[in-house]
């Protein structure tokens, strides 16, 4: 079990940065690859390469969240990650895979996943995606969300910023509630088609840019500063006004 120091470098930090990550990896030349990039993010990560050490160590030591390969030596992933869940480790469970057919998908979510991506993969994705589970809050009874003038009512179905309310299509409100839910989080194209549009593959369309291009319009009029930025090679992010 190695954990890696922080190098010196220029990337910038993740906001999540300093939480504790696992990394069960049998590929040692993606898991340092994985380990160099998410440090310099920030992290703090901890990498083991079999299934049994990966179980030990997440009972072991209390990680902010596991990066668990489905296929491992000696024990499988998905076997790995049951256990877990029946021992109580809640910490949210991020699935690398090579196997993208939704079966696999599925199975992994049902074992207790949080999420599930596919090999290869951007490390700006997984960056993204770790993001998201970080932040993500253990429960969400919130019925409006709030991000600087910026309101969404979940029950009541209405958006409006400062006083102007804004009209929006079905989609484009699950699509700000996305949006308003990892506010300040680069979010990438990948993510909004699986969990905005629920595409289980990932197909070449520009759905997303078109639905976002529509929202943006609605959000920020032309004598307002802008909240939904395109971050470019990375996907787009919505924030305070007075954050660009």
């Amino acid at each position: 079990m190695t954990e890696a120091a922080m190098p010196a470098g220029t990337m910038a930090k993740a906001p999540t940065q300093g939480a504790a990550i696992l990394l069960v990896e049998d590929d040692l030349e993606l898991a340092a690859e994985i380990v160099a990039d998410l440090t310099a993010r920030g992290y703090r990560i901890t990498h083991v390469a079999t299934g049994p050490t990966g179980e030990a160590a997440a009972r072991e030591k209390g990680f902010d969240l596991l990066i668990l390969d489905r296929m491992l030596p000696e024990r499988d992933g998905l076997a790995v990650l049951q256990t877990l869940r029946k021992k109580g480790v809640s910490a949210p469970v991020l699935l690398l895979s090579a196997l993208g057919a939704v079966d696999e998908r599925v199975a992994g979510l049902k074992a207790g996943g949080d999420d599930y991506l596919v090999k290869p993969f951007a490390f700006v994705e997984l960056a993204a995606r770790i993001e998201a589970l970080l932040r993500r809050p253990a429960a969400s009874p919130e019925t409006v969300l709030r991000i600087g003038p910026l309101v969404l009512d979940l029950i009541g179905r209405t958006a409006q910023r400062g006083a102007r309310m804004i009209d929006l299509l079905p989609t484009e409100f699950k699509l700000l509630e996305y949006l308003m839910r990892h506010a300040e989080q680069v979010v990438t194209r990948g993510m909004l088609l699986e969990d905005v549009w629920h595409y289980r593959f990932l197909p070449h369309t520009n759905v997303v840019d078109v639905h976002i291009g529509k929202l943006r319009r609605k959000l920020d009029a032309a004598e307002e500063a802008p909240m939904l930025h395109s971050i470019r090679g990375a996907g787009f992010s919505l924030r305070r006004p007075d954050e660009t």
